[in-house]
């Protein structure tokens, strides 16, 4: 087990700096130039051009790559264009907001999905089983923006349960806190949570029908027993690679239910550098989301030796 997260881990810088370098190279060979944009309209080209000099847009491709590159070694992103501060430090204001979105909304879909596909699972072609795959198709129809304004609509305008905008920290209070993310995260989690309820309910099934639990049934063991013990973890593999992939869809997600919802988070500050072109900015969210991707497939690779001790190499 030891050799073969080993070798995953060593696997990790090259898949990053390949990472790095389509990251740099997307946003190298866009158009647009941001020192125009710095120097506003009323810009000569000789301001324009000694703004790009200053920021050393005027190299060629591999010194700015390199340049980049050492930079990240050490932990420096650079500044953002427009807010002239250190993109880390950019970020690092952000990802609270971000975080407990993201942690709330895959709580409330592993812990509503799960038991849902067990129990259609267990229902199978009754009218449960099938109110089940109308709703979960629908859940993963709809886009996030509109499954946040219904929401939205029902809870806060409607009902007036809920605050329908802005964040609270988790200093100012448990209560707040969780009141100003139950809808983001229950918006963001709806679509993630019909897909891993359809995949747990088609992993118990394909399981089911193996002849050790036909065994373990004929020997009398209780329903719940069969169901939690011998079928679920058997199934847990494919159930284990939606929760661990679908957090990048997650955090894509993060980008419109943050806008709907004015959550100062990552994927606000994702939108504001898009829309203002601030490369250095993009660049570092984009490395952080694949750096997320990247070490949630390491967990997932841990995970499998842990249930499958036939992995070994």
């Amino acid at each position: 087990m030891l050799y073969y997260v080993a070798r995953r881990i060593l696997i990790l810088p090259p898949v990053m700096f390949t990472v790095a370098l389509i990251v740099f190279s997307l946003l190298y060979f866009t158009p647009g130039d941001p020192a125009a944009m710095i120097a506003g309209d009323q810009a000569t080209p000789e301001d324009i051009e000694r703004i790009r000099i200053a920021m050393g847009l005027d190299k060629p491709f591999f010194i700015r790559f390199a340049t980049w590159a050492w930079q990240l070694l050490r932990g420096d992103l650079g500044m953002s264009i427009f807010a002239n501060q250190p993109v880390t430090q950019l970020i690092g204001q952000r990802i609270g907001p971000t975080f407990s979105l993201l942690v709330l909304s895959l709580l409330i879909s592993v812990c509503v999905a799960i038991p849902l596909g067990l129990l259609a699972a267990r229902r199978r072609g009754r009218s449960a089983d099938r109110f089940f795959m109308i709703v979960t198709v629908l859940a993963f129809s709809l886009p996030v923006f509109v499954i946040g304004y219904l929401l939205a609509f029902t809870f806060s305008t409607t009902l007036k349960w809920l605050p329908v905008q802005g964040y609270t920290p988790l200093e100012e209070g448990l209560l707040p806190y969780l009141a100003h993310l139950v809808l983001p995260a229950v918006t963001l989690g709806v679509s993630y949570g019909a897909i891993l309820a359809r995949t747990t309910r088609a992993s118990v099934l394909e399981v089911l029908s193996q002849d050790y639990i036909r065994t373990a049934v004929a020997k009398g063991a209780p329903p719940r027993v069969v169901m939690f013990t011998h079928a679920l973890k058997n199934a847990s593999i494919p159930i284990v690679t939606v929760i661990g992939l679908g957090l990048t869809g997650l955090i894509g997600g993060s980008v419109i239910t943050e806008s709907v919802f004015s959550i100062p988070g990552i994927g606000r500050l994702t939108l504001d550098a898009i829309l203002h072109r601030d490369y250095p900015v993009i660049q570092g969210i984009v490395l952080l989301f694949s750096a997320s991707y990247v070490v949630a497939n390491l967990l997932i690779d841990v995970i499998y030796t842990w249930l499958d001790p036939r992995i070994r190499y």
